[in-house]
Order: structure tokens, then C-alpha cells, then sequence
């Protein structure tokens, strides 16, 4: 057995993984962390006491697994059946006990002799452990990966970790538990699954059925801890599980020190942080020198922890640093006061870091981290709410809070951001006193803190329509893979806002035409669509605004196409095209020029989806000339000159004209590459796009050898993009599979264009489960080609399989539509017919390759360059097949035909009818000998 280590140096550590894939940032640190799973530390009760919150944290499994059966069988079942890789996303509210539950089925599974590890997201805040770990698989039943916090890291880290080395061992069943508080995030996650052929579930965690059962179970395992009786009484309201354990735990340690727990859930968060500043007294007044900070520095640490989270120690120093720590006036000054004064000199910020790490020990200390973060979460997250002014709680807010705030929001925006959203949900003031100005004064954070914190804030009932508006005014104005999904959402609710205030046909036209857009945008393109015809039908009661309503129909003609109905398409955006034209001639102004420039590619585009492709030309030529005089004047209009080029080159393809296609599908990559190299995010798509194209172009020309560098560079783009944001790019990644695997079969290497190709079959079918009349052709021709490839790697009865499939999506698009799709089919038909000659049945297949013929001839008639070389090939397999069944004479017929066309039209391509033209030769030399016939010359 061989075993490859994958090793990382960072910050003086180096970080190594065996039978796993490191994945790092460009300075080398890791974008996330994996390790073993490690069970429950052993805790000393007398520590726990110290800190009543310590038997909170599911960490240490103070409380006994109760109440969970079900859910727990229902994992296991989960991580025993179905396919061979399969995510799970596990949802709760923070404190439903998903955490523990995870953790109990980890320590199963392990136990059962599964690989069993969890995934840290780290983007470079968070040093790796030295040393190695072990993943390897071999004699494993299977790999188990538990990512907590899921829904706080961002797409593209998790899609990174889906692709890792660990999850994809041949053979290996492998499961993802991913934890969240809610599914917000889950249809993002699931569709950038969705190229990896993984099984998808999310489960709900529920309010536990017997909340009696478990306040018993909590209050028993807190009297241990104790060692007191447990007293009997009445359990709480509640079905939290976090507040059954937390009104358990408050029971027993009032009991413990003589005092009356507190009657409602806010009562017992004080009481427990009460307890916290109790501890930090406790230390510090025992003056030994162990423990040098006072409470009121150790509060101001405690709070900067839960906003930064762990740290390492350079940032944890900084950051205590700038809280004020530094003097001390002596003796506790109390919960609420700031602490030092000028009097006396304070810790340290080394100091303040070590004793705070004496407090609250790092989770992982091999991480050699500081400022781990109060847990649970939830009382975080009330700490934070509760030190902060303006709430009416029986507990000391502080005068420093919202300066700290304010100063962490930015450096720490992913995590402050989040977890103030979420205390802001069960703390009114929060928002509007606190989270909320900082945000208006620098909207940017709300877009450095990710695609899910803006899902999370556009779900804030409280957020103004003046601070929506605010963060959306700095939304980027092209695409950003990365936020999209989230982009869409928060414009969703802006949207909305606005439309409340005013509904009228000016505000519709502009709230859904800007929905539409960044609903296309995140892939969602029914939604995207629907918003398109109700901002044209709010401007069609304002007919007196031409450029609106030319605008309106253009945006509904871009989703009428995207959304498979070409037909509507070509009517609406010629409807808008001839708008902007008239506006043009009548108002000569650049922004109508590119308008109707832009229509007119529009309209090439959608006429060449009918196989209108003379039209398409023609308008396609247009729309490149009115942008290459914009363009001279205004440069900033180059990426739609790309766009008017690409298309271009698409028709000339269709017409047969190759050498033409590449040289403006060329020009078209140049301009790309240099936009994708200044912007990825904004053209790294469309620059992928041209690549598929001219990989397309070049393989008609026989340069086969370009054309698998292009197709295999643009499905490493296409994979990257699908993997952040599958519903936007998961299309075109197909379509550069399916090239690339055409061009994989003709270097030879047949099995890895069977691998592509069935790759993009998957795709496809998952597309046009959803949207058939959009997906349907490209499915048709994935299967199409995949019956070919099968065939030539030896596994007939798959690929006539395929070939049938195929056939039948085929005959019902050109039921409907015979134009664009009769070619189409007569390729269909000509594999089939291989692959029935292959199976024996060669009457069969004979039928379908002379319905193949007659196909072909009718496309060949109307458009002779582009089907002349299918044309001659199908002609060929017809006389082969007559040959085979010995019948010479009939044979020699259509072998004939085929070379004199192929000879033909050879002169224009040369390299692309060689190999052709030197099988009709034998086929037809053959014929004339076993006929008795002398050889032509």
C-alpha cells in the first residue's frame, strides 16, 4: 500500500494530512482544518463548578444522551444505506442540542470502525496543529466528516472540502454531517453538491417530545457534579433543549449557594453570567499572583472573545491591547465598570490573554489559540446583547461595549456580524441602538461578512428600508459567485420593503426588473423570469416611457430564452431591439447605441436557438459593427464586444464557416482573458464559455490537440464556478464536458470521454428534472455522444441504451420544432444504427441510418457547409452496413456519393476529412473487389 502526506507549513507549523487533500490560501494557510474525532475530555467536577456555564458546553457531555433515539437511528440508517457519498444537513436552534447529537453519533460510528473526522473552517485566523493526521481509509467500513457551524462558512470553503481526496476513495462509502442553526443556507450547499453525484437530505431537529424526561436527566447530572440530591420539582415550560438544561443547572447551583433560582429564561441567563463575573472576582481578589486582571478587564476580554472567536495569539494581542486593559485601579470594580484608571498600572495584554485562557481554555490547544469564545453560543450571544446598553434586564451594561463593538465589527465581520444578527433576534435593542448604525455608517461590512450574513440580515424584522437600501448600494454590479445566492435574497426583502411604501408602476417596473436580474444572476431563473413579466407588465401602464419599456422587454426576452422558450424570446427582444433602434436614429446617444447593440446579439443569439442561422448572422454581424464604434469611443464597453463576438463566432460555426469562427471567437478570448485577469468573480464565466467555443471551432478543423487543451482548461473553470454556485454555471459546465469528452475520444482516450461525457449526462438529467424545454437538447446531445463513446470503449449494450434515450428525446424536440433540430436527430439516428449493427441487428440498424441519410441531405441542402462532412460520414456507415450484409452493388451507391462530396468539400478543410476520406476509399475498394470490379484510382 502506498500512502501519499500532504504537508503545509504555516507560521511555524507545519500541518500535515494523510489520505486527505490540504486545501490553502495563497499565503499557505489552510482554508480549513481536519482532524480525527476525539470524544469527550474528562472534566473535574470541581473545575465545571468553578463556571456553572463549563457544564453547558456540549463539549464535555455533562448531561447524559437523552431523548434522541429516533433521530439517532434515523442517522444511522442515514449513514448505512443509499449512495456511496451522501451529505446530511442537520438544522436547529442554537441550543436544540444538534451539537451533542452529532457527537453521539460520531463516537457510534467510530466505535463501528468507520474513519471518523471533523472539518474547522480556518481562513488564516487560526494556526494548524503540528504533526500529521492520519485519514486514511484502507480497512475502514467508511468516512464519517462532521462540520460544525456549516451555515457560517463561506461557499466556496465548503465546496472545497467536498472536492477533498477523503470523500472520494473508490469504494468507500462516505457521509458529510453538516451543523446549522438554520436551512437558509442548505439550497446553495445542495445544488453545489449536485456535480459530485452525492446523495442530499436535510433533517429538522425538533422540540424534544418528553422536555420532563430531560430537565430530570440535566437536573440528575448537574446534583452529581455537585454531589447534592437531586430534589424533585416541577420542569419548566420550555422546549428548548439548551433552556431545560440551563433552568436545570441554575436549580441545582442556587440550591448549592442558598439562593432562588429566577422564574423566566432571560433570569437565568443573568444568573449564569452573574456567575461569570463572580469567578473573575474570585480569582483576582486572592492576590497569589496567578492571576493578575481584574473583572472589569477580564469583561472586556470575555466580550471581544465573542466577537472575534479563537484567535492567534498575535491577533488576541492586538485586539486586547486596544481594549483598555492596561490600568487597573485595584480591588473588583464590579460587573459593569470599565476597571483601570490612571492610578495603577494593569496587566499586560499577554497577561489578560493567559489569564483569560485560565478561564476559558482553548478547545483545542494544539491550535495554540487565545480568546476562546464563552459557550454556548446562545449565551454568547446574550452576553454580548446584555452588555450593551439599552436593554431593561436586571444586568449592568457597559459605557466601553459599544466602542469595542464598533471597533471589532470590521477586522472580525463574519463572526460579530452573525452572532450580533442572531442576539439581535431576542434582543430588541440591539439592532437599532448598536448593530445597525455601524452598519449604516459602513455598509461594506455587511458584504465582507459573506453571501449567509446578508440572508441573515435581510430576515431581521426590524432592519429600516433605509439600511437595506444602504448595504444594497454597495452590491456589486456585475456577478460575484461567492454572494450571489445572498445578494438575491437581500434584494428579495428590499424589494418587498419598497413595494409596501409605494406599489406603483414606476416603482414595480424598477423593484421587480432589479429582482429579475439578480435572481438570473444566482441561477434562479424561474423566479427570475416571473419577476421579469411583472416589471413589464407594471411598464406596460406606462406606455409613454419608450426606453423603459424596450427595456422591460429585453429583460423578459433574456428570461424567456434562459428558461428554454426561444420562440417568445426572438418575438420580445426583436420587439425591444426595433424600440432602441428608433431611439437611436431619432436621439443619437451611446446609451441607446448599446442598447440596441445589445439587443440586436440578443436576438442572434435566440434566432440561432431556432436554427434561423443565415438571420442569426446577419443580425449578429450587425451587433459587432455597432460595438466596435462604440467601443473605439468608449472602451469600457469591451467585455460586450467580447459577448457580440462570441455569438458571432457561433453562427459562423453553424454555417459551416470554421476558420471564420475561430478568428472572431479568438479575438473574443483575448478580450475575456484580459477582463477575467482584472475581475475573475465578474468574467471568469464568460471567458470559460469562449474557451468551449473555440475548442468546438478549432476540433472542426481537425486540431484536435488545441482543442483538448481549451475544453479541459474551460471545465476546470466551469468546475470551480459550479462548485460555489451550481444553479448558475452547472449548464455550461456540462457543455465543456461534452466537449471535452469529443475531444478526449478523438486524441483516444476513450474511457475518460466515456467518464466526461457520463459526467455531463448527470448534469443534464438533473436540469431538465426542473426545466425540460430548456435542458432537454443539451441532454439529448450528452446521451447522444456518450453512446458513441460507449461504444467504441467495447460496452454495446450501454451505449445502444444511450443511442435509444437519445433517439427519443430527439424525435420529440423535432416534433416540435423540425428546424433546429433535424440535424440533431439524423446524428442520433446514426449512432443508433452503429450501435444496433454492433448488437446484431442489422436490419435495424440499417433502417436508422437511412432515415440518418435522408436527414442529413435535407440539412445538407439548406446548408451545405456546415453538414457536408456529416452528410459523407453517415453515407459511409450506410454502404458499410450493405457491405457487411453482402450486398456489394447496393453498397458501392451511397460510398460513391459520400466520396465525391467529401473530395468535394475536403479542399476547405482538409484536415478534418482525412480520416474519412481514407475509410470511404477502403470501403469502396473493398466493394469493387468482391464484385469483381478493378480497383478505382
Amino acid at each position: 500500500m502506498s500512502v501519499e502526506q500532504h504537508v503545509t507549513a504555516h507560521s511555524g507549523y507545519a500541518y500535515g494530512v494523510i489520505g486527505a487533500d490540504i486545501h490553502v490560501f495563497g499565503d499557505g494557510s489552510p482554508v480549513y482544518l481536519l482532524q480525527n474525532w476525539r470524544r469527550a475530555p474528562a472534566a473535574d467536577p470541581e473545575w465545571l463548578r468553578e463556571l456553572p456555564s463549563r457544564m453547558l458546553n456540549s463539549r464535555f457531555e455533562v448531561v447524559p444522551f437523552t431523548g434522541r433515539d429516533a433521530e439517532l437511528a434515523g442517522l444511522r440508517a442515514w449513514r448505512d444505506q443509499g449512495p456511496r457519498l451522501a451529505v446530511r444537513w442537520m438544522h436547529a436552534p442554537g441550543g436544540q442540542g444538534k451539537t451533542r447529537l452529532a457527537a453521539r453519533f460520531a463516537d457510534a460510528t467510530q466505535d463501528e470502525g468507520w474513519r471518523v473526522a471533523a472539518a474547522t473552517n480556518g481562513p488564516g485566523s487560526v494556526q494548524p496543529p503540528p504533526g500529521s493526521q492520519d485519514l486514511t481509509t484502507e480497512g475502514r467500513d467508511g468516512v464519517l466528516l462532521v462540520v460544525d457551524y456549516a451555515d457560517r462558512w463561506p461557499l466556496t470553503h465548503l465546496t472545497w472540502l467536498f472536492s477533498n481526496a477523503l470523500l472520494h476513495r473508490p469504494g468507500v462509502r462516505a457521509r458529510v454531517l453538516l451543523l446549522a442553526r438554520t436551512a437558509d443556507a442548505w439550497p446553495a450547499v445542495r445544488a453545489s453538491l449536485a456535480n459530485l453525484q452525492a446523495g442530499t437530505s436535510s433533517m429538522a431537529l425538533e422540540d424534544l417530545p418528553d422536555g420532563a424526561g430531560m430537565y430530570r436527566a440535566a437536573r440528575d447530572a448537574f446534583a452529581v457534579r455537585y454531589g447534592l440530591p437531586a430534589v424533585p420539582e416541577p420542569p419548566p415550560p420550555y422546549r428548548l433543549t439548551l433552556a431545560l438544561h440551563m433552568a436545570a443547572l441554575v436549580s441545582v447551583d442556587a440550591q448549592a449557594h442558598g439562593r432562588r433560582p429566577p422564574a423566566d429564561l432571560a433570569g437565568l441567563t443573568v444568573y449564569l453570567l452573574d456567575r461569570e463575573h463572580l469567578h473573575w472576582g474570585t480569582l483576582f481578589a486572592r492576590g497569589d499572583g496567578r492571576y493578575a486582571t481584574p473583572p472589569g478587564a477580564m469583561n472586556r476580554a470575555v466580550f471581544a472573545a465573542a466577537l472575534t472567536g479563537a484567535v492567534d495569539r498575535s491577533t488576541g494581542s492586538a485586539v486586547v491591547a486596544g481594549l483598555g486593559t492596561g490600568r487597573s485601579s485595584g480591588p473588583s470594580p464590579g460587573p459593569g465598570a470599565g476597571g483601570p484608571t490612571e492610578s495603577t498600572p494593569g496587566p499586560s495584554p499577554d497577561r489578560v490573554l493567559d489569564d483569560h485562557a485560565f478561564c476559558y481554555p482553548a478547545a483545542e490547544p494544539q491550535h495554540g489559540t487565545v480568546l476562546e469564545p464563552l459557550y454556548p453560543d446562545r449565551l454568547a450571544e446574550d452576553f454580548l446583547a446584555l452588555t450593551l446598553p439599552g436593554h431593561g434586564a436586571d444586568y449592568p451594561a457597559t459605557a466601553w461595549a459599544p466602542e469595542v463593538t464598533a471597533r471589532l465589527l470590521g477586522p472580525h465581520a463574519g463572526r460579530a456580524v452573525t452572532f450580533l444578527a442572531a442576539a439581535a433576534q431576542r434582543w430588541p435593542h440591539l439592532g437599532p441602538r448598536h448593530l445597525y448604525p455601524l452598519l449604516a455608517a459602513d455598509p461594506g461590512l455587511a458584504l465582507a461578512a459573506g453571501g449567509a450574513a446578508l440572508s441573515t440580515l435581510a430576515a431581521l424584522d426590524d432592519i429600516s428600508i433605509r439600511l437595506l437600501s444602504a448595504i444594497e448600494e454597495r452590491f456589486p454590479v456585475h456577478r460575484h459567485v461567492d454572494l450571489d445566492a445572498g445578494i438575491a435574497a437581500f434584494t428579495r426583502r428590499t424589494v418587498t420593503e419598497l413595494l409596501a411604501l409605494d406599489d406603483g408602476p414606476a416603482a414595480r417596473v424598477t423593484g421587480y426588473g432589479r429582482l429579475s436580474n439578480r435572481l438570473s444572476n444566482a441561477g434562479r431563473l424561474d423566479e427570475a423570469l416571473e419577476a421579469a413579466r411583472l416589471s413589464l407588465a407594471a411598464q406596460e401602464e406606462l406606455p409613454e416611457d419608450v426606453p423603459a419599456l424596450a427595456t422591460a422587454l429585453a429583460r423578459l426576452g433574456n428570461c424567456l430564452a434562459l428558461t428554454g422558450r426561444p420562440e417568445e424570446a426572438v418575438t420580445v427582444t426583436g420587439e425591444s431591439a426595433a424600440l432602441f433602434g428608433r431611439l437611436a436614429e431619432a436621439e443619437p446617444a451611446a446609451r441607446w447605441d448599446a442598447m440596441h447593440a445589445g439587443l440586436l446579439n440578443d436576438l442572434a443569439i435566440w434566432l440561432s436557438m431556432l436554427g434561423r442561422h443565415q438571420e442569426a448572422l446577419a443580425v449578429g454581424e450587425r451587433s459587432v459593427a455597432h460595438w466596435r464604434r462604440i467601443v473605439a469611443a468608449e472602451p469600457v464597453h469591451e467585455e460586450h464586444l467580447a459577448g457580440a463576438l462570441h455569438g458571432l463566432g457561433n453562427y459562423l460555426s453553424s454555417l459551416g464557416r470554421w476558420a471564420e469562427a475561430a478568428d472572431v471567437t479568438g479575438e473574443a478570448m483575448r478580450i475575456r482573458t484580459r477582463l477575467a485577469e482584472r475581475d475573475p468573480f465578474a468574467h471568469e464565466p464568460d471567458l470559460a464559455k469562449s474557451l468551449v467555443n473555440q475548442a468546438n471551432h478549432l476540433a472542426a478543423q481537425g486540431r484536435r490537440g488545441e482543442a483538448l487543451k481549451l475544453s479541459g482548461q474551460a471545465v476546470t473553470v466551469l468546475r470551480s464556478l459550479a462548485r460555489v454556485n451550481a444553479d448558475a454555471h452547472e449548464p455550461d459546465l456540462a457543455l465543456a464536458l461534452t466537449s471535452l469528452g469529443a475531444d478526449l475520444a478523438e486524441a483516444g482516450r476513450v474511457s475518460e470521454a466515456v467518464d466526461a461525457t457520463a459526467e455531463a449526462v448527470a448534469i443534464r438529467r438533473r436540469l431538465a428534472s426542473g426545466n425540460l424545454a430548456a435542458h432537454s437538447p443539451g441532454l439529448a446531445q450528452s446521451v447522444s455522444n456518450l453512446a458513441y463513446f460507449l461504444l467504441g470503449a467495447g460496452r454495446p449494450p450501454e451505449a445502444l441504451a444511450a443511442a435509444e434515450e437519445a433517439v427519443s428525446l430527439r424525435e420529440r424536440l423535432y416534433a416540435e420544432h423540425p428546424e433546429p433540430h433535424r440535424a440533431d436527430l439524423a446524428q442520433s439516428l446514426s449512432n443508433l444504427g452503429m450501435c444496433l449493427e454492433a448488437a446484431g441487428r442489422r436490419a435495424e440498424g440499417l433502417a436508422a441510418t437511412r432515415r440518418a441519410v435522408k436527414l442529413y441531405r435535407a440539412a445538407h441542402d439548406r446548408n451545405p457547409a456546415a453538414y457536408a462532412f456529416d452528410l459523407a460520414r453517415v453515407l459511409g456507415n450506410l454502404g458499410r452496413f450493405l457491405a457487411l450484409d453482402g450486398r456489394w452493388e447496393e453498397a458501392l451507391a451511397p460510398v460513391v456519393e459520400a466520396l465525391v462530396l467529401a473530395e468535394r468539400s475536403a479542399a476547405a478543410n482538409p484536415p478534418a476529412y482525412g480520416t474519412l476520406l481514407e475509410h470511404l476509399r477502403r470501403t469502396r475498394d473493398g466493394c469493387l473487389r468482391m464484385l469483381g470490379r478493378p480497383a478505382a484510382r
